[in-house]
C-alpha cells in the first residue's frame, strides 16, 4: 500500500492496482519458468537415459545372431571325443569372454523357481520336487546388461 501524502487517493489506488497486476504477472512468469526448467531437466535426464540404453544395447542384434554359434559349439563339445574337444573349448572360452565383456551373460536356472520373465516352459514333468522348480535347461537363455534378450527354455517339476 502506498502511503504518500503528496498523491491523490485515486492515483494511489491506480498505482496499487497496477503494482498488484504486475506482481501477479511476475508470479505467473516465475511459475512458468519453474515448470519449464523442471520439464527441461526431465527431458535432459530422459535423453541421457536413452543415450545410455542405445550404447548399452547397440550390439543386441549382432549378439542374438551369434548366440546359436555358441549353442552349436557346446553341442559339438558334448558329441566329440576328448582330444577333439580341446580346440572347441578354446574357441568357446574365447567367444564367451568376448560376449561377457560386452554385457552378455547366461541365465542361471537349474534348481530355481520358474519365472516367466526369464524362462519359457516347454515341458512339465512329475517330480518329487516342489511345483514349478526348473529340473532341466533345454536351451540356454541370455541377458544383455540386465535385460533378457533370449529366455531360457526349460523343463519344470509338477508335484506328484
Amino acid at each position: 500500500m502506498i502511503t504518500s501524502d503528496f498523491m491523490p487517493k485515486k492515483q494511489k489506488e491506480d498505482i496499487e492496482k497496477i503494482l498488484k497486476d504486475e506482481k501477479k504477472k511476475s508470479e505467473t512468469y516465475l511459475n512458468q519458468y519453474k515448470y519449464l526448467k523442471a520439464d527441461f531437466e526431465n527431458y535432459r535426464k530422459m535423453m541421457e537415459k536413452d543415450k545410455f540404453d542405445i550404447i548399452q544395447y547397440a550390439n543386441q542384434k549382432l549378439i542374438l545372431e551369434l548366440i546359436p554359434i555358441i549353442d552349436d559349439i557346446e553341442n559339438a563339445i558334448n558329441k566329440t571325443k576328448n582330444n577333439e574337444q580341446i580346440g572347441l573349448k578354446i574357441i568357446l572360452d574365447n567367444l564367451t569372454k568376448i560376449f561377457e565383456s560386452n554385457g552378455l551373460k547366461p541365465i542361471e536356472c537349474i534348481g530355481k523357481k520358474f519365472d516367466p520373465y526369464y524362462h519359457e516352459v516347454l515341458i512339465k514333468e512329475e517330480s518329487d520336487k516342489e511345483d514349478g522348480v526348473i529340473i532341466e535347461e533345454i536351451q540356454k537363455g541370455y541377458m544383455l546388461n540386465n535385460k533378457v534378450i533370449k529366455h531360457s527354455r526349460v523343463k519344470i517339476s509338477k508335484k506328484r
